[in-house]
């Protein structure tokens, strides 16, 4: 299928208001892959009026029909899953067989919301005057603004445009500019599922700008944002003007607590294989490993193996297990988090540089830092990079309290085989998502919770449904 890689504004594909364009540049080669339409305020403006005037159809159109469109546009999702995902390749660097998983995901969203849109149940209470009747209704919110980050450009809209379509609300997609493509193809799609002209829009452009116009535009009920949480705090602030509606999934620096009782071959590939998936550039990724000092030089022996036989290299190599970095500042950072924890002392133990052997791409050797304490950069920021740094501890409090030291609350890891250890630890974790004795605590069915600066609002789940509907109270009187 020719796909149209421009915006879509009220069911048509149109150029920036401003004649400004982008160029899209694949990371493993710096070269441009497509020129996109790079807009500004205006163009939001546009689409979120597009989205008003198409919602009181859309609203009204019952849970059935609108699930019956998102249901074709899932199986049209994966259908085309291969050279979708060829598309994400291109533009995001990560390996192709976890770009066609990706979509299979976002697809995955699509169908179960569009079940779950037909569970959008109220209630009747009991009333205490006799001759009143309450009930309950949950409506849709309005139009919806989603601004989603880069690592997963499929999977971060199809999470918030899913629920907010299947509750009855219309939307606006800005995607990052870095992954605009994922996004105008999974578009092209929910149009060709017939979804009316309004319902969907997509914008691409000036981050702020369009942020402002969201915040600022009355009918733009709700804004769910993934990225950093300086941006969500500068959205929070924006919000409190206008008291719009927010979601926030904001990053995370997620601990892993690996207790001497385990099968340390076990847990150290599924370490790797967890922490390196998408190269690191991953909000839920096991980020600080905190391993019990009885087996922490072992532990970091059999994973430097492992770490060390990983290939680096461009996501459409079937042989690559780990891409390339999104940009050059983002590589920038992850150099300057690795050369602070060796000058504190930290050592080393693999990768830690660029790759010799590639000139071009924004590549970072996988790398394994032990001797890491908690009061390193390393430890205590969001890496989101092939970095793989391991600290050691005595005793569980110990571990959990310095699990919890950040200001992150997304998710926490924790590996043993003994049941009470399991519970203490999780119990007392700070973290909306806690995996025992498991690399991936999060599913389309369930909540995707952020705690502390991690973020608001819960997408995933029923809960991820709810986000996008109001709570109306009928009072009936005089019977």
């Amino acid at each position: 299928m020719d796909y149209h890689y421009k915006q879509y504004i009220g069911g048509e594909w149109r150029d920036a208001s401003n004649g400004r364009t982008w160029d899209v540049l694949n990371p493993a080669t710096e070269d441009p892959v497509r020129t996109v339409p790079f807009g500004t305020a205006a163009d939001c403006t546009a689409a979120i009026e597009a989205a008003a005037a198409a919602l009181p159809s859309w609203s009204t159109k019952t849970a059935y029909e609108r699930g019956a469109l998102l249901k074709h546009a899932a199986d049209l999702m994966r259908q085309r899953a291969d050279a979708l995902a060829h598309t994400t390749v291109l533009e995001s660097g990560k390996p192709l067989v976890q770009a066609r998983g990706e979509w299979i995901v976002a697809a995955d969203l699509f169908e179960w919301f569009a079940e779950e849109g037909k569970r959008a149940y109220g209630r009747v209470v009991p009333a205490r005057i006799a001759s009143k009747r309450l009930f309950v209704l949950k409506q849709p919110i309005g139009v919806a603004g989603i601004i989603t980050a880069w690592n997963f450009p499929a999977y971060n809209v199809a999470r918030a445009a899913a629920a907010a379509l299947a509750a009855g609300c219309t939307v606006v997609a800005r995607p990052s500019e870095y992954t605009p493509l994922t996004a105008m193809e999974m578009v092209n799609i929910l149009a060709e599922a017939a979804l009316p002209a309004g319902v969907v829009n997509l914008v691409n452009g000036e981050p702020d700008p369009m942020g402002q116009a969201m915040l600022q535009h009355p009918a733009c009920a709700k804004i769910h944002f993934t990225g950093s949480v300086r941006v969500g705090k500068h959205l929070m602030d924006g919000a409190s003007k206008t008291v719009t509606r927010l979601s926030l999934e904001l990053g995370g620096n997620a601990p892993v607590l690996v207790f001497p009782d385990v099968d340390l071959e076990q847990v150290a590939a599924g370490a790797v294989a967890s922490k390196f998936r998408n190269g690191g550039q991953v909000c839920v990724a096991p980020q600080r490993f905190l391993v019990h000092r009885r087996v922490a030089d072992e532990f970091v022996d059999r994973v430097s193996h492992r770490v060390g036989a990983l290939r680096l290299g461009p996501g459409l190599d079937p042989e690559t297990q780990v891409g390339p970095l999104i940009n050059a500042r983002q590589r920038e950072r992850v150099e300057a988090l690795v050369d602070s924890a060796r000058s504190a002392g930290a050592s080393v133990r693999v990768g830690g540089a660029r790759p010799a052997d590639r000139q071009k791409g924004y590549f970072y050797q996988p790398t394994l830092v032990a001797g890491v304490t908690t009061t390193m950069p390393v430890f205590g920021e969001e890496i989101f990079g092939p970095v793989m740094p391991v600290a050691s501890f005595d005793e569980v409090d110990e571990a959990v309290a310095a699990a919890n030291s950040t200001r992150y609350g997304l998710a926490a890891y924790v590996w043993t085989r003994d049941l009470p250890t399991a519970i203490r630890a999780y119990e007392r974790l700070e973290f909306g998502m806690i995996g025992v004795n498991e690399w991936t605590p999060q599913a389309v069915e369930a909540p995707f919770p952020g705690w502390k600066e991690s973020g608001l609002g819960r997408e995933g789940g029923l809960e991820g449904l709810d986000e996008y509907l109001e709570t109306k109270l009928v009072a009936l009187g005089g019977l």
